[in-house]
């Protein structure tokens, strides 16, 4: 949506009025991936968009949300409804308790350093 079209579809429309997503498991950095083998037939245009983004690879919310010029609110109701039809994936973030150390990857880093 260009800056000039912006605000010509409402998000309560978009979201068929709805505010809340069917699930709280989205967070601005869960990735989001789509199905190629499920049918766009009925889906709205900005669900549609949601799938023509997806395809070239996993997103962000945050990503689909910008992309697509819509308030992350909105575009987690978006992506709600195409996780329940089975057109898209979405995956959480790890969490920071299973990250890697800094000192680890320091060390790594260091190591490879040496070798080049």
């Amino acid at each position: 949506m260009s800056p000039g079209r912006r605000g010509l579809v409402r998000p309560y429309v978009v979201t068929d009025g709805r505010a809340y997503p069917t699930r709280n498991t989205f967070d601005l950095v869960t990735l989001v991936m789509a199905h190629p083998d499920r049918p766009l037939t009925g889906l709205s245009p900005e669900k549609r968009r949601v799938m023509e983004l997806c395809l070239g690879g996993a997103l962000s919310v945050a990503e689909v949300a910008g992309y697509l010029e819509l308030p992350v609110s909105v575009t987690k109701v978006l992506l709600s409804d195409l996780v329940d039809s089975g057109h898209i994936s979405a995956r959480a973030p790890i969490p920071p308790a299973e990250l890697p150390e800094v000192q680890l990857l320091q060390e790594v880093l260091d190591g490879l350093r040496a070798r080049l």
